[in-house]
């Protein structure tokens, strides 16, 4: 299956093979976390002599250190990107089993994630940090990171994903406002075990090469209500702003924040308009409120020129970030910026990968830009990009429940963006596996129209608690139709 790329003004240019990146979740291995410190201990031995430096490993001037700023006047934010250091004299494989990074303070960061140089390679083994809080100067309790994200990429062969620039990643964590990070990596089989670094029983896979934290500052948090804090005032600028905007033009106004609300005899006439009269009774559930990438914020300098599409959606994978659940409904906007940095800029993708995005309060918000109304091709499930789309629910929901708000925006989003092209929520579809750990490439698989990501892939994604709710999802985005 092939995409569709229109170049930055919306007019047709090339087709291109189908993009895909996905979403992330897998249960860490297990290691005892030691208690969290008020303030950072004074390093010893080896680790204190890293530490001190806070970059024992020499790098290029262009690695070491690199920033990621955004070229656009008045649009904030930026990704510190710095190598991790050996944290003992150990090897296995010519290669440190724990390394970290330490920074005490002079960072400005909300959202921390690690990136490695081969995007084929997993991390096999733990990650842990603790940041500080900007604001209160404490130090929180070490958090684990989720390291099993290869899940999360485009399909195999695509444009994409061999695109040079593309690396191996952990899922992001949200931190909110911090000045200082400590972070450690320890490959598997080096846990702790009554106080003593434990020796691996087997051989195990050494940590992969050229890992680096990176510190994403996602710029000035949203007022509340989900609007930004530092609203534009004027139209679209650039060429990509004006592009993104414009792709939404069959439904709001250029340059609007937010495509709004409508009820379901007006959603019906627009679907004559954009589709043509219908003969059948259409089966399609009111317009929602949608936050535009303008709404929430995004630097459309970051992003890749142009837009993919795919030819008719089919089916909707639903996600979760995996970036934890310690956000407000006013920060979802800059947790949606970090994410979209953090997958750009640091990963490597050509856009932010999921369709759209949906906070704890029930605010839906586009994702990867081409417009809503249209068959965007995303990067949120690996294998099965095409003829689909990916909802992701803002949070980890392993071992938390997804709040009601969030599972009805969910189920009302679906019940509009399908009814676009006839599907019914609670049908089975077919889709062909562009490759996975689950479906070789080629297989033509039956799925559920509303399915998990773990349907497609073999992941924890969208954890166990969202996942359980999509039945739910399903009959209600249904009555939503009208069916």
């Amino acid at each position: 299956m092939r995409g569709f790329l229109t170049s930055s003004n919306g007019a047709p240019s090339i087709a291109v093979s189908s993009i895909g990146v996905t979403c992330a979740a897998a249960l860490a291995l297990p290691l005892s976390a030691p208690p969290a410190a008020a303030a950072p201990a004074r390093p010893s031995g080896v680790a204190a002599a890293v530490r001190s430096s806070g970059a024992a490993v020499p790098a290029r001037p262009s690695e070491a250190g690199a920033s990621v700023r955004s070229s656009e006047a008045g649009v904030p934010g930026g990704t510190r990107s710095l190598p991790l250091v050996p944290l003992s004299r150990v090897r296995v494989l010519g290669t440190a089993p724990e390394q970290g990074l330490y920074r005490g303070d002079g960072e400005h960061f909300s959202l921390v994630g690690v990136v490695w140089n081969d995007p084929d390679t997993e991390l096999h083994g733990r990650v842990q940090v603790r940041t500080r809080s900007a604001r209160t100067g404490k130090w929180s309790g070490w958090q684990d990171v989720e390291t099993h994200n290869a899940d999360h990429g485009a399909d195999p062969g695509t444009a994409e994903r061999d695109a040079r620039r593309v690396r191996g990643a952990t899922a992001p964590l949200w931190v909110g406002e911090s000045d200082g990070v400590d972070l450690r990596v320890r490959a598997a089989g080096r846990g702790a075990r009554d106080g003593r670094t434990a020796e691996p029983q087997r051989p195990e896979p050494p940590l992969p090469s050229g890992l680096r934290l990176e510190l994403v500052d996602p710029g000035a948090e949203a007022a509340p209500g989900g609007a930004p804090a530092q609203a534009p005032r004027t139209g679209p600028r650039s060429e990509a702003e004006r592009a993104a905007s414009a792709a939404n033009t069959d439904l709001a106004r250029f340059g609007a924040l937010e495509i709004p609300a409508l009820g379901k005899r007006a959603t019906e006439r627009e679907l004559a308009r954009l589709a043509g009269p219908v003969r059948a009774k259409p089966y399609i559930g009111p317009r929602p409120r949608i936050v535009t990438r303008r709404g929430w914020g995004a630097d459309e300098s970051l992003r890749q020129s142009g837009f993919v599409y795919t030819k008719k959606l089919k089916a909707a994978f639903v996600h979760h970030t995996a970036s934890g659940n310690k956000y407000s409904c006013s920060q979802a906007p800059s947790v949606i910026r970090s994410i979209y940095r953090y997958h750009v800029a640091s990963m490597g993708w050509r856009d932010i990968g999921y369709n759209f995005l949906v906070d704890k309060c029930g605010t839906i918000y586009e994702g990867r830009a081409g417009g809503v109304a249209k068959a965007v091709l995303g990067a949120h499930t690996l294998g099965f990009n095409n003829n689909s789309m990916g909802i992701a629910v803002i949070g980890s929901f392993g071992g938390t429940k997804p709040s009601g708000a969030a599972v009805k925006a969910v189920a009302r989003l679906i019940a509009w963006k399908l009814g676009l092209s006839g599907a019914d929520p609670r049908a089975k579809t077919y889709l062909t596996s562009g490759g996975g750990n689950l479906y070789p490439k080629g297989k033509k698989v039956r799925l559920n129209v509303i399915s998990g990501h773990r349907d497609g892939f073999a992941t924890e994604c969208p954890g166990k608690r969202l996942y359980a709710k999509l039945g739910t999802a399903r009959s209600s985005a249904a009555r939503y139709q009208g069916r």
